[in-house]
């Protein structure tokens, strides 16, 4: 089962920073990501997502050369699969675009953007699905964040989530807002 766990910091760049940070742990395979998303409120308040995994393009793509396999083969049946080819291409691509538009992938949109709109104006905050991790050596290299981040909230165990806010400097669990 994956972690939920959102980080917030003080500036607009810190929690890109952070994915960076968490991309590069990835690829060590230290950490085994699932969704991640980088939130950053403006100085004018509104916020703005940044998907880790763009579906749009995703989806063209896939379109683009499913599109293409079948409207060619479907063109050679009418002795012009060129024609069937360029059709399907550009039916699927626009196809699998709008596809991708319209589906969510991992973190509930609707989640980050209520969480998000809690965070204070000129700060970000960081989501990440955690699949799997090497818990003391993915702490190790976040600390060094520390002062700069606390966890907004998570899904990890008392005594993981503990040992998470040591890594970033933050002692004791601040009590939700009623």
């Amino acid at each position: 089962m994956s972690d939920l766990i959102v980080i917030g910091f003080d500036s607009q760049d810190e929690a890109t920073a952070a994915l960076t940070e968490c991309k590069k742990l990835e690829k060590e395979y230290l950490l085994d990501l699932e969704d991640a998303v980088v939130v950053v409120r403006g100085a004018d308040g509104k916020l703005h997502l940044q998907q880790s995994i763009n579906l749009e393009k995703v989806g063209a793509s896939y379109g683009l050369f499913s599109g293409g396999f079948w409207g060619a083969l479907v063109g050679l049946l009418c002795l012009n699969p060129l024609a069937g080819f360029v059709a399907g291409s550009i039916v699927g691509a626009g196809a699998g675009a709008l596809a991708g538009k319209m589906s969510d992938y991992g973190i509930d949109d609707n989640f980050i953007k209520s969480l998000g709109s809690t965070i204070p104006a000129n700060t970000s905050a960081l989501f990440v699905l955690v699949r799997k991790s090497q818990p003391d050596k993915v702490l190790a290299d976040l600390s060094q964040f520390k002062g700069h981040a606390r966890v907004l909230q998570t899904s990890l165990s008392p005594a993981n989530e503990s040992k998470l806010r040591a890594a970033l400097g933050q002692m004791a669990a601040t009590a939700p807002a009623a």
